[in-house]
């Protein structure tokens, strides 16, 4: 995780404890968890547009290659 491992992750936690204390340290993480949720939720929309663009952009090349092929067969 990061290259963060067991020893340097408690230390990181401990100093969490101290600068914020333990009343307040279960809402920061909860709000840190909503973040994450909703950009990873941005993220997978941004790709699925990308993705429905890139088939329109196929299907638009494909239906002019249609239209050249009926011109020079016309």
């Amino acid at each position: 995780m990061f290259g963060l491992e067991l020893p340097e992750l408690l230390v990181v936690l401990a100093l969490a404890l101290l600068v914020f204390g333990a009343d307040r340290l279960p809402d920061i993480a909860k709000g840190i968890g909503k973040s994450v949720h909703a950009f990873k939720n941005g993220l997978n929309e941004t790709e699925q547009e990308i993705k429905s663009t890139g088939k329109e952009t196929k299907d638009v090349e494909k239906e002019k290659k249609v239209k050249k092929r009926k011109k020079s067969v016309l």
